[in-house]
């Protein structure tokens, strides 16, 4: 259950991205090209300027949705030559039902320049042509009614609300970014809106005045980069609670004032038990606080850093271990995908996979290895529904041009699936090792799947490659047929397997065999490589019974024959 509405969640109706990249070719014929743009990327980058900060200033009012935003970008330019920045903005379209952004005017040191807002970019004429190293402070202004990203309506009680949902490119219907997770910046939200309002936002909150005509300004600041999806705001009449402190940092409740009792009931666990668990087998926490909110933007959970975000209905009063589950995976994230953020979309599994595998691991450290195994196998049998009706499915994307398959349900279970046979392999020790030398290396940074394998590899001392080519590059998984017998001559088991999985290659893959005699049982080894094979394995007697995998480390379907003896 848990893991479907992990994938629920991210169900999006996102920008056509094949239209974007014919967009892009019109502003090449057009002469207005970036050279920072990366023409090979289907998701566009923007390779020779660094975002370092956003300041998003943003009125919002009761009168009107119409938004009115002042944002501020310092960035920095990494090469010579560049004379136009580009910038993700949708505009107002009659597509979009007249939704959209309209930029009004920008400035740069006091002066004024020209743009190009067209096909949803953002082109800026810089005056000069810049150099590297160059620090420019960019202040855009602009308007607009948005279609989704910040979602603007009545909550289950009537009550009008403002929350962001910027899952995976909705962030640039209402913010004016590099809207793709490898441009990590640092951002401010200063809110100015109707007094009734509590505004909660990344970071730590430095300012909330009241002003003139019962309107009041919220400012909060997130001192750590992040990408521009994890970007968060909420604006409501909430009761607010300040549940603990974890390591210094706040822990906090955010829910809607009709909510209040259910809502610090629910969400006081087990959001410090995840922290602590997590800080201390991965490493330290990254951000300010760790606050839960109720929101009226998602349907399950969403992973903003230092403030997740909970559909509406996640409130229930009975700590139900449904959204338990969920908030343990959003706490999970704010280590994978949030601090440790895959640098393209192509890896998200770096994300979603160890979020969903790292949740079970908290389980199973706080509510048992029955539970985890319960998990587990949820989980597996997601993978194989999922497979029978996309058979050439692969974790890792090549090149993904639509938004809209950026997950599925492989994104999260077999990646999890992935971690777990890692950790199979490579034991306890080094797998916990080898996480936290990629946590402590990549910590607030971005990485790929490729730099994974190389801090695994580097700890274990073992060569991955194979295992991450035909796990994460390749399709499916094991599907076995086998038999065992017992030569009593010989004092010893004949096991012959066969793989028998359709349109996946052999798999290379060690495998525990349980010879079991009554209660008690054997560990053997054997490693799968062909597609028949036949192992012996001394025994003095004839055993009960013979398990393949019997603690579960591989995924993988089999059917082992009843055995006769020689």
């Amino acid at each position: 259950m848990i893991n479907i509405f992990f994938y629920l969640k991210k169900v999006i109706v996102g920008i056509n991205i094949d239209f974007r990249y014919f967009c892009f070719f019109l502003l090449i014929l057009s002469g207005f090209y970036n050279n920072s743009y990366a023409i090979t990327d289907p998701y566009p980058k923007n390779e020779k300027v660094d975002i370092l900060n956003y300041i998003f200033d943003i009125t919002l009012s009761d009168s009107s949705d119409l938004v009115k935003f002042k944002v501020t970008i310092d960035l920095r330019v990494l090469d010579t030559g560049v004379e136009k920045i580009r910038l993700d903005l949708v505009n107002t379209s009659r597509k979009l039902g007249n939704k959209g952004m309209t930029v009004n005017e920008i400035k740069s040191s006091g002066s004024y320049l020209n743009f190009l807002h067209e096909k949803n970019e953002l082109w800026i004429e810089m005056n000069k042509i810049l150099k590297k190293n160059d620090r420019i402070k960019l202040i855009i202004f602009y308007e607009g009614i948005p279609f989704e990203g910040l979602q603007i309506g009545q909550n289950k009680y009537g009550d009008r609300t403002f929350f962001s949902d910027n899952w995976p490119n909705k962030g640039r219907h209402w913010l004016a970014t590099v809207d793709h997770p490898y441009d990590k910046a640092t951002c401010e939200f200063i809110v100015t809106a109707p007094n009734h309002y509590q505004v909660i936002s990344n970071g730590l909150k430095i300012e909330e005045t009241n002003l003139d005509g019962n309107q009041k300004k919220t400012h909060w600041k997130q001192s750590i980069p992040i990408a521009t999806w994890l970007y968060v705001l909420g604006v409501a009449e909430f009761a607010v609670q300040y549940v603990d402190e974890f390591d210094g940092k706040s822990i906090q409740t955010w829910v809607f004032k009709q909510d209040r009792d259910a809502g610090f009931y629910d969400f006081a666990e087990p959001t410090k038990k995840a922290l602590e668990f997590y800080s201390d087998n991965i490493g330290p926490y990254s951000y300010e606080k760790l606050a839960n909110i109720q929101s009226n933007s998602v349907s399950g959970g969403m992973e903003a850093a230092s403030a997740i975000l909970y559909s509406a209905n996640s409130v229930k009063g009975d700590r139900n271990n449904r959204w338990r589950n969920v908030v343990i995976h959003e706490i999970a994230h704010q280590w994978f995908g949030n601090s440790v953020t895959e640098y393209d979309w192509d890896d998200v599994w770096l994300s979603e996979g160890f979020a969903t595998y790292f949740t079970l691991l908290f389980i199973e450290h706080q509510y048992g290895y029955d539970e985890f195994m319960k998990g587990l196998k949820l989980s597996k049998d997601k993978v194989d529904s999922f497979h029978k009706k996309n058979p050439n499915y692969t974790i890792v994307h090549d090149n993904l041009k639509n938004m809209n398959d950026v997950t599925s349900s492989q994104t999260y279970q077999k990646g999890s699936w992935v971690l777990h046979m890692l950790r199979g392999i490579l034991g306890d020790e080094l797998f916990w090792q080898g996480i936290k030398n990629y946590y402590s290396k990549f910590k607030d940074l971005n990485a790929t799947t490729e730099q994974f394998r190389i801090v695994m590899e580097e700890v274990s001392g073992v060569d991955l490659s194979v295992f991450f080519k035909q796990w994460l590059y390749g399709p499916g998984s094991l599907k076995l047929y086998g038999n065992w017998k017992f030569n009593n001559q010989k004092k010893e088991i004949s096991l012959t397997i066969e793989q028998i999985q359709n349109g996946v290659d052999l798999i290379e893959m060690p495998i525990e065999i349980g010879v079991y005699y009554g209660e008690s049982k054997i560990i053997e080894k054997i490693n799968l490589k062909e597609k028949k094979s036949t192992f012996n394995i001394k025994m003095d007697k004839k055993p009960n019974k013979i398990v393949l995998d019997p603690n579960h480390w591989v995924l993988m379907n089999s059917n082992f024959i009843v055995p006769y003896s020689k």
